[in-house]
């Protein structure tokens, strides 16, 4: 299994997952150019991916999902407008050719939104993004994967020091918005386990966060806890430049 995050951040959010059997995407809040244009590396087109499994409603991250037939499309009850073809439930598994997929609840100010599970030939990755907390009622499906994508969407200090309203910082910084640094890290501590090889850090805002700013707080937070920061390959996505990881062979 590997994986490509196309883009990652407010202005648009689409991951490609690539299986021995499928071709899976997360989201579709992109232009269809890029997308298209990223698929080509792997000699794919769009009409080769397999399903397409929506996070939440929030534009950047549905903007362009009518490219695909509903038949396509998997989200849980009310994420998408109009009538859904394969409506999924929180912790239930859905089977596409041998790889399994299953949404967990997360904490977003957004209708029923969810993480997902992609387990495959052994291997097991975790897509956890737009959440304001980690609800520790999914450690025993999200546990140690092979791989984490996770999101560490801001910096305290900078996000109130910005021109933000006020209104805006505390939707961004409550329950129901989005995880900082250091709640990231403490989240996959919780998440990671033997079989974690690889961290990539998702949805870090353009004006609110650094990759230095999220790497120096995984690295204290792990030292907090024991944990040796260096057995994992930690990267940060971001909006513009896609990320490949995983199994990958070129």
């Amino acid at each position: 299994m590997f994986f490509d995050i196309v883009a990652s951040g407010s202005k648009g959010n689409a991951t490609l997952i690539f299986t021995k059997h499928n071709l899976f995407l997360i989201d579709m809040g992109i232009a269809i150019a890029t997308l298209e244009e990223e698929l080509k590396k792997f000699n794919k087109k769009i009409t080769d991916i397999n399903a397409v499994f929506v996070t939440h409603n929030h534009t950047d991250h549905i903007k362009n999902i009518k490219t695909f037939s509903p038949k396509k499309l998997y989200a849980l009850e009310g994420t998408i407008p109009g009538k859904l073809s394969n409506v999924i439930y929180l912790n239930k598994e859905i089977k596409i050719l041998n790889d399994i997929i299953v949404p967990f609840k997360t904490s977003h100010d957004a209708i029923n939104p969810c993480g997902y599970v992609f387990i495959s030939e052994g291997e097991k990755l975790v897509y956890m993004t737009d959440t304001g907390i980690y609800l520790s009622e999914n450690n025993s499906l999200v546990n140690n994967p092979n791989y984490l994508i996770i999101e560490s969407n801001h910096d305290i200090q900078m996000l109130m020091a910005s021109l933000r309203p006020m209104e805006l910082k505390k939707r961004i910084l409550g329950e129901c918005g989005h995880l900082c640094n250091e709640d990231s890290a403490f989240a996959a501590k919780e998440i990671i386990g033997d079989k974690t090889s690889e961290i990539i850090l998702a949805h870090l805002s353009e004006e609110c966060n650094t990759p230095e700013h999220a790497v120096n707080a995984y690295k204290k937070v792990f030292d907090y806890c024991n944990l040796d920061l260096n057995k994992f390959k930690l990267r940060c996505a971001n909006q513009w430049t896609p990320l490949i990881g995983g199994n990958y062979e070129n």
